[in-house]
């Protein structure tokens, strides 16, 4: 007998940290659904495996267009076992030189877009059968230990600790598990500068 086919989202999939993961997961069975602004990008991620990848161009900061991603999702898989809530951005310079366009824009992505996803995580997850599922945070090590000239950056990865902590609990009760990972350095296109 096969094993079930699980599903996972990973935000920002279309290069670094999201697209290793994404190919980590078709390497390892998955059927993983690439959502990120540039759709370019994410087919590139998707010819790794691409009989296991759902393309679905998307802005996290934008919740018509999370909403649809997850019942494009619920549509075509029925399910969902896996959100990798990835996308991300940062802004450098010095605090006060940072405009608030800079601030939303980091906030927006970074954590609007991460909750934004995982409440519609959650509406699957819930009523799916088998219900639950696992909840993954892209945190950073910035939520430890901040670097200068990084404050809006910083401020969101605190901010998705939080967000992880209650979503953790609330999930419990319906079997969601959410977690975090605190990744530092990473060589990816967003560290290159």
């Amino acid at each position: 007998m096969s094993s079930p086919q699980r599903i996972a989202l990973v935000t920002g999939a279309g290069s670094g940290i999201g697209r290793a993961s994404a190919q980590a997961l078709m390497d390892a069975g998955w059927t993983v659904v690439l959502a990120g602004r540039r759709a370019a990008e994410l087919e590139t991620t998707a010819a790794h495996a691409p009989d296991q990848a759902h393309v679905v161009p998307t802005d996290v900061t934008d919740e018509a267009g999370v909403e649809a991603l997850f019942a494009a999702i619920k549509a075509r898989h029925g399910r969902l076992d896996l959100l990798f809530n990835n996308a991300g951005t940062g802004a450098g310079g010095r605090l006060e030189d940072l405009t608030l366009e800079a601030w939303k824009r980091v906030v927006d992505i970074n954590l609007t877009g991460a909750f934004l996803c995982a409440r519609a995580a959650f509406r699957i997850m819930k009523d799916q059968d088998p219900r639950g599922g696992r909840i993954i945070n892209n945190g950073s090590i910035s939520a430890h230990a901040p670097r200068p000239f990084s404050v809006a950056y910083t401020a969101t990865k605190h901010a998705i600790t939080g967000l992880t902590r209650s979503a953790s609990l609330e999930g419990r009760a319906y079997d969601i598990a959410c977690g975090q990972i605190d990744i530092g350095n990473a060589a990816t296109e967003m560290t290159l500068r």
